[in-house]
């Protein structure tokens, strides 16, 4: 099984997950009851958290974010990330609820802020933007295959194409690379 933790391709092949949340360029229109009631039958809920390189007011995002973490917290849903230029914050008010399962999406960070997150029991998803850095590559390199995962987000690029790029970087078979990221979604969304 492919399996594609985060995508926006609505014509893929691979395996998704159905997520439902308040985006935080979009928390100045947050409409909490609809996430609410929508997120009871999602696989998680997500994609949310901070982007302090966007222009909604920090305390808008952060007001809605916390919200959501609850609302994660209270219906046992596994909770999908975003995270830009945020890390201290997010990874703060993260530790502050009890969730089931936090996965980071589209991680670029150091390999400092990857392992942080890790020890923390949190995992990370990489996709074709952590080609750009080389901070980034070490980062997912040191990630252990246990709390990886593979996406496509916004990319054209086929999700094949995308795991064979990390089992390379990584100095693994791609076989190898989707059998955990398979045992990974199993691990956290069959289980319920």
């Amino acid at each position: 099984m492919i399996l594609d933790i985060h995508t926006h391709n609505p014509h893929t092949h691979a395996k998704t997950i159905d997520i439902v949340g308040i985006h935080p360029w979009h928390s100045a229109n947050a409409e909490m009851a609809e996430i609410e009631r929508l997120a009871l039958s999602a696989d998680a809920v997500g994609e949310i958290g901070l982007d302090y390189a966007c222009d909604v007011p920090r305390e808008v995002q952060t007001a809605v974010f916390e919200a959501q973490l609850t609302l994660a917290e209270q219906i046992e849903k596994p909770v999908i990330l975003h995270c830009v230029r945020a890390f201290e914050d997010v990874i703060k008010m993260v530790a502050n609820h009890r969730l089931r399962v936090v996965i980071f999406h589209g991680f670029i960070g150091p390999v400092e802020q990857a392992q942080r997150a890790v020890t923390q029991g949190h995992y990370l998803s990489f996709g074709e933007r952590t080609f750009r850095s080389p901070k980034s590559i070490e980062a997912m390199r040191s990630t252990p295959l246990s709390r990886l995962f593979v996406e496509t987000d916004e990319s054209p690029t086929p999700i094949e194409k995308i795991y064979e790029k990390i089992a390379a970087l990584r100095g693994i078979k791609t076989e190898e690379l989707i059998a955990a990221t398979e045992e990974n979604f199993k691990r956290i969304f069959q289980t319920k």
